[in-house]
């Protein structure tokens, strides 16, 4: 007589049926390809050497004591600037050879040697050097700084790499931990809170933001001047943004194609962005993100799309008739450079590289899955505290109860309010008279006679670089302790000098907001313009109370 499974038992097998089909979902969605880790290291790499050649224009006005930003002026505004190793030295000389160091490193990231102690590096000198001006930085150095963190759990080396072509092991295709679910869910939150934020300007809603965006001469370039003259796909483009930000979480719960399909879309409007608005490195940061999503069936299909087009491969002989590949010739190269590859050096650079916390290389257990369940449900309460801040959820419903065990992860992340929650709709532009030892009065910022209407046709040529205009955007103090405009206008009275010795002896500065509307975006002489002081100063030390010339005379 047979006897029939007991009921707890038939319970207990579901449960634990449902348990690993939970803990295998998981693992496939928050793995990735070890090419897409290659992709993201290159990427990052290039990013830093990049911003380092960028940020050199600019060395001797931002980043040493002789300049606008002094260290005290840095610390004062970021206290932890004092941690950096930029604030060790003050000339320009040796902020050059940081500079160097920071390239070289972003360099060995790209090229994936010694990759778990360049990592490590690139990030601390990244920090550093942002921390050195606070000033000049924008969320796109924030997110990079994060990730760049997050990627120090991760094995960025096992591809594409010359710690990859000396290394005497198996390559893992793929890996899937704690550390792939937190890089991941990085970029997911950034995507989602500033999709929240969004939801509170009625601008986003009716795609208008984008129209008005487009209208702002200071960040608009290349084919941004051209789009103002289609509104509609202007206002198109930004409902189909504000939906992809706000559906960002299918990043993560998509697979395969589909996931491969909604990567394209978001870095289809990153490479707009890129073509359209001047907002520094941002784009290309999210694209190095988005690198990391690109699943493994996507690299299996491009593999089988490079067989298709390349069948006959061809190999070359070396003198001893031996077939060479292309791989032998860069895995010969990478031989000739230093690298520990036995002995203890070997052990520590494998302990390094395959052992820190949080990278489960070869398997995926029970307590990895639920581990990443707390992770994925911290990210969650990050978007509800993002909701609870921009007024999404009311106090009184359930939601608000999860603002407080959410606060410190979303404060920890900041707010991402990228053009939000109410997107800028002013252009801006600076008009600091200035009054010379001889009685004249000009504009320092163009150096000719001051005048009333603006001074560009293209506002986005008053400013140098990127991190000038962020720069700039920071002069208004509004009762702050961080004296940034007085600071600027003191190293102006020092550095100006005619060939006649003539020099300065009272400065002030005004920023120009040009008010955009619908039916001025391409009439700046129609927007209703309004001038903000943002210092008086004299370069003789003398106080003051008077305007050189109020705005109402120019």
């Amino acid at each position: 007589m047979s006897s029939q499974p007991s009921v707890p038992g038939e319970i207990s097998s579901s449960l634990a049926g449902a348990a690993t089909w939970l803990r295998v979902s998981i693992r496939e969605r928050i793995r990735i390809d070890t090419r897409s880790l290659a992709l993201f290291r290159l990427l990052a790499g290039l990013l830093i050497v990049a911003d380092v050649l960028l940020r050199s224009r600019n060395l001797s006005f931002f980043y040493i004591d002789e300049g606008v930003v002094p260290r005290s002026l840095a610390i004062a505004a970021e206290p932890a600037a004092a941690y950096s190793v930029y604030m060790l030295v003050s000339t320009p000389q040796a902020t050059a050879a940081l500079f160097a160091l920071t390239g070289l490193v972003g360099l060995a990231l790209a090229v994936g040697y010694y990759t778990r102690v360049a990592t490590i590096a690139a990030f601390l000198l990244v920090v550093s050097l942002d921390l050195r001006n606070p000033f000049v930085l924008s969320f796109a150095d924030t997110l990079f700084a994060t990730l760049l963190f997050w990627a120090i759990f991760l094995p960025l080396g096992e591809r594409w790499s010359i710690d990859a072509a000396v290394a005497d092991r198996p390559r893992r295709s793929s890996v899937a931990g704690i550390a792939t679910a937190l890089i991941l869910a990085q970029m997911v939150t950034m995507y989602l809170v500033n999709g929240i934020h969004k939801t509170e300007s009625p601008l986003w809603w009716s795609g208008e933001a984008t129209v008005l965006i487009m209208g702002i001469d200071e960040i608009t370039f290349l084919l941004g001047d051209s789009l103002r003259a289609f509104p509609e796909a202007l206002q198109f483009g930004g409902l189909v943004w504000f939906g992809l930000l706000l559906a960002s979480p299918l990043l993560l719960i998509l697979r395969d194609r589909p996931r491969t399909l909604l990567v394209a879309a978001f870095a289809g409007v990153h490479l707009s962005l890129a073509l359209t608005t001047r907002i520094g490195a941002f784009s290309y940061v999210c694209l190095a993100g988005l690198s990391l999503f690109v699943p493994v069936s996507t690299w299996r299909d491009v593999g089988r799309l490079r067989s298709r087009l390349s069948p006959n491969r061809t190999a070359s002989a070396d003198r001893s008739g031996r077939l060479t590949t292309a791989r032998d010739h860069i895995v010969a190269i990478a031989r000739l450079a230093p690298h520990p590859t036995h002995g203890l050096s070997s052990r520590l650079r494998v302990g390094l590289s395959a052992r820190l916390p949080f990278v489960t290389p070869d398997r995926f257990t029970g307590r990895h899955a639920l581990l990443v369940v707390i992770v994925c449900a911290g990210v969650v309460l990050g978007m509800a505290a993002a909701a609870s801040a921009v007024g999404v959820i009311d106090e009184d419903s359930p939601g608000a109860e999860l603002e407080t065990g959410a606060t410190a992860l979303y404060e920890f992340q900041t707010d991402w309010s990228i053009f939000a929650p109410n997107p800028r709709t002013t252009d801006r532009y600076y008009v600091f008279p200035a009054r010379t030892a001889d009685g004249e009065v000009i504009d320092l910022r163009t150096g000719d006679e001051l005048r009333a209407d603006r001074p560009y046709d293209q506002l986005q040529r008053q400013h140098d670089t990127y991190r000038e205009r962020f720069y700039m955007a920071s002069l208004p103090d509004d009762g702050d302790d961080v004296p940034v405009a007085d600071h600027l206008a003191e190293y102006l009275c020092e550095t100006y000098g005619t060939a006649d010795g003539d020099r300065l002896t009272d400065i002030d500065m005004y920023r120009v907001d040009e008010e955009i509307t619908r039916e001025t975006i391409d009439d700046p002489a129609g927007r209703e313009r309004t001038e903000r002081p943002l210092s008086m100063h004299s370069c003789t030390g003398e106080e003051r109370s008077e305007p050189i010339v109020a705005p109402e005379e120019w």
